[in-house]
Order: C-alpha cells, then structure tokens, then sequence
C-alpha cells in the first residue's frame, strides 16, 4: 500500500475562494472553530454565513460578530460551500429537505465525516462538487492551534468532482481552517468511515470489557474499589500513557516506564494470540461496518434516539453499562470522594 499524499500550504491557493459565500450548518464546536478559522485566514466575515436555528450556538455565532441565517432554504441559495457540520444522524434529513433542492448546481458540499457520504445518505447533483475535510482533533484544539500558529491533523478528500475544480477548493478550504500547515492526509469518505466506526464497534469495546473484567478480577482477589478506580483509570495515567504515545510512539513510549513494566508489558503482549481477536476485528469491519449492515440498523432506532428515559435505546445500554461491577464500584468512590475531585 503506497503512502498517503500530504498536502501542505504550498499546495493550496486561496484565491479560488474569493467572492464565494461560503455557509456553516451547524455552529456547534467544529462549525465555530473552523468560520472563525477561516475568518481569521482572510475570509471576508460578509461572505460568511452560519445556518442555525435559534439556540444558544446561534446566539454564539452572533456574539462572535457572524451572520446568522435561520431560514435554511434562503442559506442554501446563497451559498457557493456549504460545510455540513451538524451530527451525522440528522444531516440526511436537514440536508435533503432543506439545502439540497436549494443549492447551486456548481455547488461544494463539504462534510467532516465520511459516514453519510459513503453510505450514500446525501442527495448531491451530478455537476456539485463533494469534498470531505475532517479535522482529526476536537473543534476547541482546531482553533487553539490555529491560533498558536500550528498546524492539525486533518484527511482531505475530493468524493464528487461536478466542476473539475473540487481538489483545489478542497485544499483552499483546508488552507483556510489551518490544516495545510501541519498537512492534510488525502483519504477518502470509505478510510474515513471504516477508521471511525472500527474504533467505536471493535477498538474501544474491547478496551471497554478489557477493563471491566480485568476490575472483577481484582475485585475478587481483594482490590478495594477506591486503589482500583485510581489505578486503572482516574489518576488519569492511561491518558498519559497514549500523550506519550502520540509524541513519541506507541511501543517507544514505554521507556517513561519502569523497567519493571516495560518488560510485563512487552513479553506479556508478544505472548498473546491474537489470532480469535483478529478474526472477530475482521467480522465487524467486513460484516458490520463496510457492507452497511450497521448502518442500516442504526437508521432504525435514530428517532428513538430523540426520546427520554428508556424509550430512547442509548439511555438503555448506560444503564446496563452502569450496573457492572466497575460501574457501581466507581459510583460508590465518586460520592464518597466527591470534595475531593
């Protein structure tokens, strides 16, 4: 597999963005750090426009001296780009109702996500162009860092090219938030997705039920709740551990370890068999992830997802996730330690 291009300031041109209004849906964290990115780059604040219904990041939009447009038809007849930056879940229904058939037939769409783009959610016209850029950090570090003068790790990808401009507004646009700096990795909404949803269905569950059974087993051999909590996870050591990680490695960074640990560690996961794990990783990214299975389910429960207590699904599985033995154990330690956190 050949190395990903990297694309940096040098890259991207600015220009193709002039005279463009270019329209934010959503002003939630990634939506405000990028406008105010872009604004800063050189954007004119006039061309800007964040679409919003009136709420509180509508009135945050306002405060921070942006046009707010809650009519969203009137938004998407303006716009020239529009970034889709509201949760995945509703985009389909918000995009298609009411910016689709009101866009501009040279349009750019942009989202942040490949997940609506590769499951073929969205209705775009042939002649628009489709661009993916998604920051891989959270909107609060996008701007910080911007502001600082530095760089963030960003995937760029052109997925519809109606004008045969797509790539050099794709890479403006990714110029203009601040992502050239440090280089945007090209992808594409399929990397994107498979990346995304593995880590959420396979990755982290495994760390998840790792944890919890790796409690119980302590538990049972005498661990107190209180050396438990604080040991596996609140004296927030994992969250230094995978810093450490991101600067210096993921196996190098056992050298800020005990000799000691470096050795468990190391002898004890060149020991494991990882064969049944890998089989079970391959199951959910082949049958699970890329051929739709799971997304064709979630589309099912999203509007239950809008409904309070135990109509709404994922109130359920807090609930089951939470009478676990590590769930009750750390409920018990949060309140008797309460003044102290």
């Amino acid at each position: 597999m050949p190395s990903a291009k990297i694309y940096y300031d040098a890259d991207a041109n600015l220009d193709v963005l002039k005279d463009k209004t270019i329209v934010f849906l959503g002003f939630g964290n990634q939506g405000a750090a990028q406008a105010q990115n872009l604004r800063d780059t050189g954007i004119p604040n006039e061309k800007i426009v964040i679409a919003n219904r009136p709420d509180h990041y509508a009135e945050d939009a306002k405060s921070k001296g942006f046009n707010v447009e809650h009519d969203f038809a009137k938004a998407a007849k303006a716009a020239d780009v529009v970034f889709l930056l509201i949760p995945d879940q509703v985009q389909p229904r918000v995009f298609n109702n009411e910016f689709a058939p009101n866009l501009k037939d040279d349009a750019t769409i942009v989202v942040a996500s490949g997940y609506n783009v590769f499951y073929k959610l969205l209705n775009f016209k042939p002649s628009q162009d489709v661009v993916m850029v998604a920051p891989r950090m959270i909107g609060s570090s996008v701007r910080s860092l911007y502001q600082k003068g530095k760089g963030f790790p960003c995937f760029v990808s052109v997925e519809q090219d109606g004008t045969g401009k797509a790539l050099e507004i794709a890479l403006a646009l990714s110029r203009g938030i601040g992502a050239t700096k440090a280089g945007a990795i090209a992808s594409s909404a399929r990397e994107e997705t498979a990346m995304d949803l593995f880590a959420e269905q396979a990755l982290w569950p495994n760390i998840i039920m790792l944890f919890r059974e790796a409690f119980s087993v302590l538990k049972e051999a005498g661990c107190s709740d209180e050396a438990l909590c604080y040991e596996m996870w609140m004296s927030k050591e994992p969250a230094e551990i995978f810093e450490r990680a991101a600067e210096d490695g993921f196996i190098q960074q056992l050298k800020h370890h005990s000799t000691v640990s470096q050795y468990g560690q190391l002898s004890g996961a060149l020991a494991l068999d990882g064969t049944a794990t890998r089989e079970h990783f391959k199951n959910i990214l082949y049958n699970q992830v890329l051929n739709g299975k799971f997304c064709q389910e979630f589309s099912k429960i999203e509007d239950d997802l809008e409904k309070e207590g135990d109509a709404n699904p994922l109130n359920v599985l807090y609930q089951k996730s939470e009478a676990s033995e590590l769930g009750q154990a750390e409920k018990r330690v949060r309140a008797r330690l309460a003044g102290l956190l």
